[in-house]
C-alpha cells in the first residue's frame, strides 16, 4: 500500500527549497505561467512551479538540464538520450542524467510528492522516439 504524503502549501515548499540550497526566483512570463510562478535551480538543472488552486504545488515545467538559459526536455531515441530545447539538441551525458535525477528526487521530496518506483530507479525521459518506421509521425 502506498504511503500517504504530507500535503504542503506552496509557501512552505518555497521555504524548504530555499533552505536546501535551491536557487528560487520568479519565473519569466510565458504561455503556462502566471504571476506567481517560480523557477527553482540546482545542480545545473531547473524546473518551474506555481501555486495550484488549492494552494498546493503545481509543476509548470518539468525538471531538465539548463541549456542556453532554457530548460531542456529529455528525449530518448532508443540508442541515445538527448537534451533538447527549441534552439539546440545535444546528446545527454551521464553527469547530466545523474544531476536531473538527483534534482527531481530532491524537488519531489521537498514538495511532498509521492516517490514512484520507476522514477527512483533512474531518470525518465519526457519523450520516447524509438519508432523510425517511414510514414509515421516523427519518423525522422
Amino acid at each position: 500500500m502506498a504511503k500517504k504524503t504530507e500535503q504542503r502549501s506552496f509557501n512552505d515548499v518555497l521555504s524548504i527549497l530555499g533552505s536546501q540550497k535551491f536557487d528560487v526566483a520568479p519565473a519569466s512570463e510565458g504561455a503556462k505561467r502566471g504571476g506567481g510562478a517560480f523557477q527553482v535551480r540546482k545542480y545545473g538543472c531547473a524546473a518551474e512551479i506555481g501555486a495550484g488552486s488549492d494552494g498546493s504545488v503545481q509543476m509548470l515545467a518539468r525538471p531538465g538540464w539548463v541549456l542556453g538559459g532554457e530548460i531542456s526536455r529529455l528525449v530518448d531515441k532508443g540508442y541515445q538520450k538527448f537534451l533538447v530545447t527549441p534552439k539546440v539538441s545535444v546528446p545527454a551525458t551521464a553527469d547530466a542524467l545523474r544531476a536531473i535525477h538527483e534534482f527531481s528526487q530532491e524537488l519531489n521530496l521537498a514538495a511532498g510528492e509521492m516517490n514512484l518506483y520507476n522514477e527512483a530507479l533512474g531518470t525518465t525521459s519526457d519523450r520516447y522516439m524509438y519508432d523510425r518506421v517511414k510514414g509515421r509521425p516523427d519518423a525522422g
